[in-house]
């Protein structure tokens, strides 16, 4: 019995969220075809123009604007934010410094800091000795 290699395929939207880029900005051949497991590694090794400037100058998806800002997804959507953004519009976000972005970034430093404590917490219970 031979085995067959079957060529492992993802939908376009699914490239673009491994890709970190927003779908409908991505080319029409991009987005009505399938992506296969070694086009997709041939994109990230070698990026062509468009992802370049996709990645560069946006839009972005909420992940990435999220990230950019320094704030959680949620927080985006507590501040208003539901479409995509270009990079300039992060960057003006950055610069106007909004008051929930104040907030949100207030918020998400408190999460990071109350998990590092329990990893913490955590790691000093496994370095006990069991009784």
């Amino acid at each position: 019995m031979t085995s067959h290699q079957t060529t492992q395929t993802m939908k376009p939207a699914t490239a673009a969220k491994k890709l970190g880029v927003y779908l409908p900005a991505t080319p029409a051949e991009f987005q009505e075809g399938v992506v296969s497991r070694a086009e997709l590694n041939a994109l990230q090794a070698d990026p062509p123009a468009w992802l370049q400037d996709l990645r560069r100058n946006g839009p972005h998806p909420r992940p990435v604007v999220a990230a950019k800002l320094g704030i959680s997804i949620s927080g985006l959507a507590r501040g208003g934010i539901t479409e995509a953004l270009t990079t300039e519009q992060i960057d003006e976000l950055k610069q106007e410094l909004p008051e929930w972005l104040q907030k949100e970034r207030a918020t998400q430093a408190e999460v990071r800091k109350e998990a590092a404590r329990i990893k913490e917490k955590n790691a000093e219970r496994a370095a006990e000795p069991k009784a």
